[in-house]
């Protein structure tokens, strides 16, 4: 496979989780995109606002190509875990605008430099801190398509929403009363395991 094919093909799967993270949001209040919805506070404007940083790091700074784009909440002194939600004065329209500097910033370095050149991670150990433009590329497409499946989750949870986006929901089709019977079989079938579980305990 040639460079150019390889490039399009990780564009493809990176450019699809941005597009499935950004559509969990559509619809929603301000509320709604902010609140956490786990323990851990795992909420959709974060992940966004997370994402971006990922970005502007892994393909902008580690290939010395740094975005001038002001992450306050990455520097030394920040709170921890600031890039992971949103505070009440950085709007909806700043933190999307923001993820899609990252993406035409990101874009343009994969575009620039052939995959196997090398860049330095800043914030990683010294001694393991060198990676190519191929390794970075796939880690953002798979830190980007974690947190679009955690989106997915939280909008499920929320009013139903899901799939890749509003035409492509990528489930098998069936109304409320078939997914309620579904979801019942699966519940009776984890039932069943685990009363057969307990059984064979010691």
């Amino acid at each position: 496979m040639n460079a150019p094919d390889a490039k399009a093909d990780l564009h493809f799967y990176l450019q699809s989780a941005r597009d499935a993270l950004l559509w969990k949001l559509e619809g929603l209040s301000e509320y709604d995109i902010r609140r956490p919805h786990t323990p851990t506070g795992t909420n959709l404007l974060g992940m966004v606002k997370h994402v971006a940083s990922v970005e502007l790091g892994y393909l902008g700074d580690t290939f010395g190509r740094p975005s001038g784009e002001p992450l306050p909440w990455l520097e030394d002194g920040a709170e921890p875990n600031a890039d992971m939600w949103a505070t009440a004065d950085e709007s909806r329209e700043d933190v999307l605008g923001l993820y899609r500097r990252a993406w035409a910033h990101a874009d343009a370095t994969i575009d620039a430099l052939p995959l196997d050149t090398i860049g330095t991670v800043p914030w990683w150990p010294s001694h393991r801190n060198e990676v190519t433009l191929h390794h970075a590329v796939v880690r953002v497409i798979a830190d980007t398509h974690r947190h679009a499946g955690h989106a997915d989750i939280i909008r499920e949870l929320m009013d139903g929403a899901v799939g890749m986006s509003a035409g492509n929901d990528s489930v098998v089709p069936g109304d409320s009363a078939w997914w309620e019977e579904y979801r019942s079989r699966v519940e009776r079938a984890a039932q069943e395991a685990g009363r057969e579980d307990s059984v064979r305990a010691p």
